[in-house]
Order: structure tokens, then C-alpha cells, then sequence
């Protein structure tokens, strides 16, 4: 990225020379510099109301209500994952309703935390040969939680919500409709896809 983004700029500077508006590519990269600061300040103000009220729900004890809730559906996605309270499923829990709420800043931590737990998880079964599998390849649990999160799993559009406002949108959240039904199409195609490829893998494979 840093080689992209690098060559980039340098294109446009070459650009901006050859043709003779080097001065418009200057204030260009000023005025980006300034929208880029202001932006960064209120995105830190919608992350830190956003992730306050993360913690809140945690310490009233409403984020471990509502992960309860959700043990269905963990059972859905990863019926291969232990029973119970395995520490794996609430940092998978944490950050798929981070997600839905939009708070991706929030949602990487637990999401972190959720591989590495699934990483020993997998190294356990390892340890015990219920798996002839590689040290250190991803488990089928690692893949389904993967691909869940890039299928843009969000109900609130936080932050889009915020790039409108900042830049003057006089309907911000007119994205909402659109972000759910969006979200409902990707998320149902990763679902479907995670659940034909194990089909498929159980087949090949007898597991």
C-alpha cells in the first residue's frame, strides 16, 4: 500500500508539472491534509461514543445477555466449536454484534481475540490427532469466521453515517436501507457459501 499510495502521489506531482498546474496539485494536497485531520477528529468522536457504549452494555451485563442470545446461531455457523462456555464464542459474539452495530473499531479487538482463541483451539485437536492438519493452518472455524466478517456484516452504517454528515449530506442516514440490504445479500451468500463448502469438504474428505 505504502508503494501505492507513494506512486500516486509522485504521478500526480509529475502530472501537475508536465501539464503546469503543480500550484492546483499543491493546494490539492493541502486542502486534503485539512479535510483528512477534521475527519480523523470526528470519527474519533463517533468511535469513542460508539465504543462507550460498548463498554456500558459489558459492564451492565446487557453484552453478556445479548451473547447468550446468540448461541443459536454460534451453534449454526460453528457447530464444530465446543459446547458451552469455550472463550472462543464470546469473543466471536462480541464482535458480530459489534459488526451489526457498525463499530468495526470495536469489533477488531474481539475479532483478534476470537483467532487466537480458535487458533488454540485448533492446535488442542491437533495435540490429540483428531486432525491431520499443518501447525499453524487455519481451521474450518478460523475460514467461516473470516469470511463472515469481509462479507460486511453491519445493520448501522456508523461510520458512513458519519462521512455523510461531515460532508454536508442532508440525509445521512438515508444509507441505512440500502447498508441493511446490502449486508442481508452479502452476509446470506457467505452464510450459504460457508455451509456448502463444508458440505462439500465433509464429502471429500469424510469430516
Amino acid at each position: 500500500m505504502n508503494y501505492l499510495w507513494g506512486g500516486m502521489i509522485l504521478i500526480g506531482i509529475i502530472y501537475g508539472t508536465v501539464t503546469g498546474h503543480l500550484e492546483e496539485v499543491s493546494e490539492a494536497a493541502i486542502q486534503s491534509s485539512k479535510e483528512a485531520v477534521s475527519l480523523c477528529v470526528v470519527m474519533a468522536g463517533v468511535t469513542a461514543l460508539w465504543v462507550g457504549m460498548m463498554r456500558i452494555a459489558e459492564k451492565s451485563g446487557l453484552l453478556e445477555a445479548m451473547e447468550q442470545r446468540m448461541q443459536p446461531v454460534l451453534n449454526f455457523l460453528f457447530p464444530e466449536m465446543p459446547p458451552g462456555n469455550h472463550p472462543s464464542r464470546k469473543s466471536i459474539a462480541t464482535n458480530l454484534l459489534a459488526n451489526i452495530l457498525g463499530l468495526g473499531w470495536a469489533a477488531t479487538p474481539a475479532g483478534l481475540k476470537a483467532m487466537e482463541e480458535l487458533a488454540d483451539l485448533e492446535e488442542e485437536r491437533r495435540r490429540k490427532k483428531q486432525r491431520a492438519v499443518p501447525i499453524g493452518a487455519a481451521s474450518n472455524e478460523m475460514c467461516d469466521f473470516l469470511i463472515l466478517n469481509i462479507s460486511s456484516l453491519q445493520l448501522i452504517p456508523v461510520s458512513i453515517i458519519a462521512f455523510r454528515t461531515e460532508y454536508g449530506s442532508v440525509a445521512p442516514t438515508a444509507i441505512v436501507g440500502p447498508a441493511i440490504l446490502a449486508t442481508a445479500v452479502s452476509t446470506g451468500i457467505a452464510i450459504f457459501y460457508i455451509k456448502i463448502r463444508k458440505y462439500i469438504y465433509r464429502k471429500l474428505f469424510d469430516r
